[in-house]
């Protein structure tokens, strides 16, 4: 049984596409970020290229972290682009953000950004987040499928984290019949809830899944995903609003150099730019957040998997989110491409890439 509460993901039926669309009361609890403490030691220089600012919106887990990375440093600033956070109250409300054209671009779980494309948004992937860094936990004790029945999910509507938990447990021979789901508003509450023992089972991100099983202790790891999914399967994308793409195609080509730039960054200075992610972007240790550094690894070029986020909804389909599998103009990798062509030593050096 499923408890729908109103921090749920967006009921889209019926809704305007467009900025004038979203709901006051949504809009209340909007704040826009600026530069962190951290930009002003790593600001790229000032240039002469007309400023264009992209608000965006997006997660709690690595799968951000060049997205992060490019916010913090400012990296595409030298080619004339400012990325300015805006930070939403729940998960949802940073999709409807975006949804309905409050932002420019999101990352944002595959799961999605398909229900937004699918329910008729103008709205594309154009790039990668991160892979990999989705898991189901469990209270200590509650080691097996058997032991879940009656228990309680915690979980965000239509995220890659209610779509593993929902997976694994058909592989087990159950269905979300067997457990309560309670959608949660954010990663913190959600955390916070499963420390208080008010959910028995998480589908969490990481780095939080890992610093989850460091502090409760005897808490169990069901899954990682990759024993249903496989290595490198995709979390996040970076998508963009298709009039955006149509008006400005350099700009996005220079948000995901700057992505690119900031995967590179994450995997050769792993240490510093923990060091400065964790506090203004991550609320938890630098310990755990170097152990779930390695479990959520930044992947910007995911045209490799394009046949797993074009071919992997079945469940969103059985879960009636989707009527049926999106066509292929839901993507367009051509500024992917342009970018890392602009990007060749940079590139060149990334441990994630498609082949």
């Amino acid at each position: 049984m499923c408890q729908h509460c109103d921090r749920g993901f967006p009921n889209l039926h019926g809704v305007r596409f467009d900025r004038r669309s979203l709901l006051k009361s949504a809009a209340a609890g909007v704040v826009t970020i600026g530069l962190p403490f951290a930009e002003a030691a790593h600001a790229a220089p000032d240039t002469t290229v007309p400023a264009t600012t992209f608000k965006g919106t997006h997660g709690t887990g690595f799968c951000n972290s060049a997205y992060f990375i490019s916010h913090m440093l400012q990296l595409a600033k030298n080619d004339g682009v400012t990325l300015q956070f805006v930070n939403t109250p729940t998960n949802a409300d940073a999709v409807t953000f975006f949804a309905t054209g409050q932002v420019d671009v999101s990352v944002l779980p595959y799961t999605s950004f398909l229900a937004l494309h699918g329910a008729g948004a103008p709205v594309k992937i154009v790039g990668g987040g991160g892979i990999q860094g989705c898991t189901v936990i469990a209270q200590p004790g509650l080691d097996t499928p058997a032991k879940l029945k009656g228990k309680t999910l915690g979980t965000f509507q239509l995220d890659t984290l209610e779509v593993l938990p929902y997976d694994w447990m058909k592989m087990h021979g159950l269905s979300f019949k067997d457990i309560q789901v309670r959608y949660l508003g954010s990663t913190p509450e959600q955390v916070e809830a499963f420390k208080a023992g008010a959910i028995d089972i998480a589908g969490v991100i990481e780095p939080y899944a890992t610093a989850l099983l460091n502090d409760v202790k005897g808490s169990v790891l069901l899954s990682d995903g990759l024993d249903i999914y496989g290595p490198q399967y995709t979390d996040c994308v970076l998508a963009a609003r298709t009039e955006l793409i149509e008006k400005n195609p350099d700009g996005v080509t220079a948000l995901i150099k700057a992505m690119l730039h900031g995967q590179y960054l994450f995997e050769s200075e792993r240490e510093k730019m923990l060091s400065e992610l964790v506090g203004p972007y991550y609320k938890l240790s630098l310990e755990n957040a170097r152990i779930g550094a390695t479990k959520q690894p930044p992947k910007v070029d995911q045209r490799a998997q394009t046949d797993f986020i074009l071919t992997r909804v079945q469940s969103v389909i059985e879960m009636g989110y989707l009527k049926q599998a999106p066509s292929k103009d839901a993507i367009d990798w051509r500024l992917l491409e342009a970018a890392i062509k602009d990007s060749p030593d940079v590139y060149s050096k990334l441990e994630y890439k498609s082949a």
